[in-house]
């Protein structure tokens, strides 16, 4: 059996979420706005990298991290 607990919210965030959230039960709508979330940060961090490293940064990187990966292959 699940474990069930409550959470506290102004009512009109209340109803905000249930009319966005429509027929889909609470637990799997809130999962789906993190995952949604998280996504979003992850794009945007990765855009904010991109807009910083040059492409002798990339290739660096890359160059580094084969090297890391040839060292520390066994046998």
């Amino acid at each position: 059996m699940s474990n069930y607990s409550t959470i506290s919210v102004p009512g009109d965030v209340k109803k905000t979420l249930e009319e966005a959230k429509g027929d889909k039960d609470w637990g799997s709508y809130l999962l789906e706005l993190y995952a949604e979330a998280d996504k979003a940060k992850r794009a945007n961090a990765f855009q904010k990298l991109a807009s910083i490293l040059t492409e002798d940064d990339l290739k660096s990187i890359e160059d580094t991290s084969k090297e890391l990966r040839e060292k520390l292959k066994i046998g």
